[in-house]
């Protein structure tokens, strides 16, 4: 078996093309590669709008949050309310959350150096993955909390309950909607959000407390409704801790399959008899990349079985960072 380089040295029309598909980039591989992306400064221009109103929106709502959690940690030490102090700790690690987010976004513009030929992209998911933690910790404290105070019930002040809980659910509702008017397609911005919806929940289930406080004086509703909101810090840190955890791992991405993969290049591309050393990974959660190795039918063009794999990787995968070897049988 031959094995050849695959980045040989372009022929005269492909040394007169080259220039035009580098533009713009500041990626350490070359953009001739990314064959049907058709990359261009409009495009760039406006990722970047879309990145500075996605941070833009989440430093509003983190401002937001923020200040509110201290209203509800001393209107739940005042009011003796384990839903209210539960809720605060829901909201100060969203708050911790959507920073988190914002430096993301900030640390995502630093360009890669020989130190990190990467760039920074990895730092968001690795404080995704202490902030999952984080949650889990939370969620058994406010349940080891709610225990304690079952079998020793404290006097809550409905009242004072009800509204700061009150002012809890219109500041998450004004953030959630802010976050709401961002870019959907957004992953980043879509987890902020989703840390709102839950404050949201935590603040109707403190307003419910205090009804029932209110209403027939009963103190349980207060440690029980903590519960709740414990279940959905939970759901939350094992989600994110999980998720984050797949990729700092470097497991294989949610929808890639090498069988799947390997398959598909030998029946879309002629030229590729086989295909060997599939490796997927991410490097963000919208980042995916792959290695791989294909041998050609004898007398194919290397270059050509290259370009095509590559183009055939992004169009049916979404998987534009490809390292592609190729191998050639023999004539």
């Amino acid at each position: 078996m031959q094995r050849y380089h695959t980045r040989i040295d372009p022929g005269p029309k492909e040394r007169h093309l080259k220039p035009m598909s580098s533009h713009s980039h500041d990626h350490d591989h070359d953009h001739a590669d990314h064959q049907g992306h058709g990359h261009s400064h409009d495009h760039s221009h406006a990722a970047d709008m879309t990145s500075a109103d996605s941070r833009r929106r989440v430093a509003i709502a983190a401002v937001l949050t923020g200040a509110f959690m201290f209203a509800e940690v001393a209107g739940g030490l005042l009011s003796g309310s384990l839903a209210l102090l539960a809720d605060a700790a829901h909201m100060l690690t969203d708050c911790g959350s959507l920073v988190l987010a914002w430096v993301g976004y900030k640390l995502a513009e630093r360009p890669a150096d020989p130190q990190r030929s990467f760039g920074f992209a990895r730092m968001k998911i690795l404080a995704a993955f202490t902030n999952g933690i984080l949650l889990i910790l939370l969620a058994i404290w406010i349940v080891w909390e709610a225990i304690h105070r079952l079998m020793d019930p404290v006097e809550v002040m409905g009242g004072m309950l009800m509204a700061v809980a009150v002012g809890g659910l219109v500041v998450n509702i004004i953030a959630f909607f802010v976050l709401h008017g961002g870019s959907k397609e957004d992953l980043n911005m879509q987890g902020a959000l989703w840390h709102v919806a839950g404050d949201m929940l935590g603040s109707v289930a403190a307003i419910a407390a205090a009804g029932i406080i209110m209403a027939t004086g009963w103190m349980a509703a207060d440690p029980i409704l903590s519960v709740l909101v414990a279940g959905l810090v939970l759901v939350a840190g094992i989600r994110i801790a999980r998720q984050s955890g797949h990729i700092l791992l470097e497991g294989t991405p949610e929808g890639l399959s090498s069988a799947d993969i390997s398959a598909d290049l030998i029946m879309s591309i002629p030229a590729v008899s086989s295909v060997s050393h599939v490796h997927a990974w991410a490097l963000t959660e919208t980042k995916r990349l792959i290695t791989l190795e294909v041998t050609a039918e004898p007398g194919a063009c290397i270059e050509t079985v290259r370009r095509d794999v590559k183009a055939r990787l992004s169009e049916a995968f979404d998987l534009s960072h490809a390292t592609v070897e190729v191998v050639s049988e023999p004539l």
